[in-house]
């Protein structure tokens, strides 16, 4: 079997949008991240998608000093392909969002491809204490937040980063971002394969439903042809029903922490690991083959791992 005909796990260890006081599984310190993106490595994942934190607060943190203890640990440690948040928070502005990307030189960065409504807020009916301060205020704020990626924030994304020949997943929540993307394709500011990050269940993108994912789906076949990559987030309970859904149909998955602190009903994951295991279970019983590291540098064509500024 050749490495296209392999399917991909991304996990997102630890993301934005869940607080710490929401599980205390989430890593926060540098040696928890490092960790837990290791031990995701070590069960099956390919990709580790990776945000920093005040490891006192917890709050998101997106400066490089806060990024590099991690980082190094997880290169000397793990083969695994380190892919920065350029999302960061939709709080913070897209200079301070690019900052890692743009120091570090990841082989992939994410990239959101639009301008969006990014609603935290109804968590706030599943959570009712927290550790601290900031956090109540941090969703409940997202009532009137507008998760800002525009065609010039983008357009400035591209220029900077693209020098460095880092590749990009492109966090597409709604069909007007797969546009987006084919819109700078038709520019030239990027170059397939594009690595397309269909994310389902956010409150202001698309949403769950079987016809949401075939939508997405159809619409990205007709846009990019054989010029791209599949992959889908479901966040929440969608997790692993979508995962199941489009690993059906040949797509690479992402799951970790930052998408769902759950791994069944009413029950916390106690680590980014166990989700992986759970997702890895169900692609391996529909008889397919995970992508190592290496087997997915060579999908996504990424420049490798001695490319990056670690």
């Amino acid at each position: 079997m050749t490495a296209r005909n392999k399917i991909i796990i991304t996990c997102a260890v630890t993301g934005a949008i869940h607080t710490p006081s929401m599980s205390p599984y989430l890593p926060v310190t540098p040696d928890e991240i490092a960790d837990a993106a290791i031990e995701a490595c070590e069960a099956g994942a390919a990709i580790v998608h990776l945000h920093a934190r005040d490891p006192q607060t917890g709050k998101p943190d997106q400066r490089p000093e806060a990024f590099a203890p991690f980082l190094k640990s997880i290169a000397r440690r793990s083969p695994a392909i380190i892919n920065l948040t350029t999302g960061g928070s939709p709080y913070m502005t897209v200079q301070e969002r690019m900052r890692p990307a743009r120091v570090f030189k990841p082989e992939i960065a994410s990239m959101n491809m639009g301008t969006m409504n990014f609603g935290l807020f109804p968590m706030l009916g599943r959570f009712s204490k927290f550790e601290h301060e900031w956090e109540r205020d941090y969703l409940e704020g997202s009532k009137d937040l507008i998760f800002r990626n525009t065609y010039g924030d983008l357009e400035t994304a591209f220029h900077e980063l693209g020098p460095n020949s880092t590749r990009y997943e492109f966090e597409c929540y709604d069909t007007a971002h797969l546009y987006n993307v084919a819109h700078f394709a038709e520019r030239g500011l990027i170059e397939p394969p594009f690595f397309i990050q269909t994310v389902f269940g956010i409150l202001g993108g698309i949403g769950t439903h079987p016809d949401d994912v075939m939508h997405m789906k159809r619409t990205a076949d007709r846009l990019f042809g054989q010029d791209y990559r599949w992959s889908v987030l479901g966040a929440g309970a969608s997790q692993m029903k979508i995962a199941a859904m489009a690993a059906s149909m040949g797509g690479h998955v992402r799951v970790g922490l930052e998408d769902s602190l759950w791994i069944g009903k009413g029950q916390l994951a106690k680590s980014n690991a166990e989700q992986v295991r759970k997702v890895r279970q169900i692609l391996e019983g529909l008889g397919l083959v995970i992508a190592t590291p290496d087997e997915a540098r060579e999908i996504l064509q990424l420049k490798g791992a001695d490319q990056v500024a670690l």
